[in-house]
């Protein structure tokens, strides 16, 4: 005799199987490997906003001669940043800041004309997720940015 096709029963077997395989691999999976990830990814994000807001500053410091600003939006730990002209406080770019990765320390960082950092700025910051943990951190009299995997 020839078979045609599965029973309902085979395949509620089959289902109940993947369910129970199901059950026990989810929570072994490493979810805070991407968490890990999306960290290290915001903290050359944030690296590179900041280099590219100083490079706004030096590139248009003959109609500019106040700056661009990168501000953390929110309380410590920030939601967001965003890149600001000083001179007229028109937003370029902003960006928000993935739930789960903590964003901490300085809040302003203000680059002159000349690419240093402007008086009152911060000059360190910190990202951090899943024991990842980065500390940004700029040179004040150059504007030169780094980032440190801690």
């Amino acid at each position: 005799m020839k078979r045609q096709a599965y029973s309902i029963i085979e395949l509620i077997v089959v289902v109940l199987f993947l369910a129970a395989f199901a059950a026990v691999a989810i929570p072994r999976l490493n979810f805070s490997a991407i968490t890990k990830s999306k960290t290290d990814c915001l903290a050359g994000k944030i690296v590179t906003d900041l280099r590219r807001t100083r490079t706004l500053a030096i590139s248009s410091a003959a109609n500019n001669t106040e700056g661009f600003g990168l501000y953390m939006v929110g309380s410590s730990p920030y939601s967001g940043y965003e890149i600001r002209n000083i001179n007229t406080s028109e937003v370029v770019d902003s960006h928000t800041i993935t739930p789960g990765i903590s964003c901490t320390g300085g809040g302003t960082f203000k680059f002159g004309p000349f690419g240093d950092l402007l008086a009152g700025s911060d000059t360190d910051l910190t990202v951090s997720a899943e024991g990842k943990i980065f500390t940004i951190s700029i040179i004040a009299a150059t504007g030169t940015v780094k980032c440190v995997e801690n």
